[in-house]
């Protein structure tokens, strides 16, 4: 079975890793021991999107994800080269790591005191690049008048935690200590990702908050992915990871990331957002995730924790969407009032006070 041009771009834009092999799609189960998905998911999607059902279920096939499906999969999700706008830089690795390439965008000569946004791409840990987003954050960042730079972090399995969160460390490093060259404020510099981006950057802002080097004023979280248990120690009711990312591709993405198996006792230290003891003196922060999302339980967990704590939080669930829907279908107008959405809510951080 292959996949036809413009499937292929839906299921990229979904950023879609749950491939088993032979161009097909892991099975859209929870656990061995969680409850079957429903025969018909259909119903549980939003009506803007239910015509992307029966493309991503058509690739569905038994099975986990593999090491030996990984280059097709980076393959799929490998999407264009840099947007011209787009300045390359390498910035020093931390720790005796190798340099960390960066994209930046939306820079202007002789400006001061614009607000910036450190981006980190999504692809499960294991997929994605940083030079395929840059189209979009480019146009992101024009109508925020901010500086966005983004991070191609090595990717794992070939180097696990803590390798890609210092990668993304570094260049927070490096986005602070340049600030008068790039013309940021060094007061107004958020994280924002999505999908394992989310999930580093919210590594990233505890890690921040715990090494005391470099300030956050923000984190913008879209469906992150924050605890390796969902879907191996903790199974999902259905329909939530029904389709796209998925139980068996979310085992796979963490155990690569954490060198061990998802849902182990004892992860390493700062590894797994949802498992850090304290969310005190986190920045404020957006998590946005849609009600069908294998992340949707973990992420709301998480916001309920920062609120707890007293953090300025604000928490959008999606009804009816799945994980990396607005991607999909982005002239759908549940992607676009998503969208637009995110946009505002950076747009406040960067001149509310709090």
């Amino acid at each position: 079975m292959n996949f036809s041009r413009r499937e292929m771009g839906l299921l990229a834009g979904a950023g879609l890793l749950s491939l088993a092999g032979q161009g097909k799609l892991a099975e859209a189960a929870t656990s061995a021991a969680g409850p079957a998905t429903p025969a018909d998911i259909t119903p549980f999607v939003h009506p803007e999107l239910r015509f992307l059902v029966p493309i991503f279920l058509k690739y569905q096939s038994a099975g986990e994800m593999t090491s030996a499906a990984l280059p097709g999969l980076r393959k799929m999700l490998g999407g264009g080269p840099a947007d011209p706008a787009a300045r390359m830089v390498r910035v020093p690795g931390g720790h005796g790591a190798p340099d960390v390439p960066v994209y930046v965008l939306n820079e202007r000569a002789g400006a001061s005191g614009r607000p910036a946004i450190l981006h980190i791409h999504g692809g499960g840990f294991i997929a994605g690049n940083a030079a395929s987003e840059t189209g979009k954050l480019l146009k992101l960042a024009k109508a925020l008048d901010c500086v966005i730079v983004t991070v191609e972090y090595r990717l794992s399995p070939e180097t696990p935690f803590p390798g890609p969160l210092e990668d993304c460390y570094a260049a927070l490093k490096w986005v602070h200590g340049n600030a008068s060259t790039l013309g940021v404020d060094t007061g107004r510099i958020a994280v924002m990702g999505g999908s394992a981006g989310g999930g580093l950057a919210a590594m990233l802002a505890i890690a921040a908050r715990d090494r005391g080097e470099v300030p956050i004023l923000f984190q913008m979280l879209i469906y992150p992915m924050l605890d390796d248990r969902t879907g191996s120690s903790r199974a999902v009711p259905p329909p939530m990871g029904a389709i796209t990312w998925n139980a068996a591709a979310n085992r796979f993405g963490w155990s690569s990331f954490l060198g061990m198996q998802a849902g182990s006792p004892r992860p390493p230290r700062g590894a797994v957002p949802a498992r850090v003891e304290s969310l005190k003196g986190l920045p404020p922060t957006f998590i946005g995730v849609g009600s069908i999302d294998l992340f949707v339980q973990e992420d709301v967990e998480y916001a309920n924790r920062l609120m707890a704590e007293g953090i300025p939080t604000q928490l959008v669930v999606v009804p009816g969407a799945f994980h990396g829907f607005e991607g999909a279908a982005p002239k759908a107008g549940i992607s676009q009032r998503f969208e637009a959405t995110v946009q505002q809510a950076l747009a406040d951080a960067f001149t509310l006070k709090w």
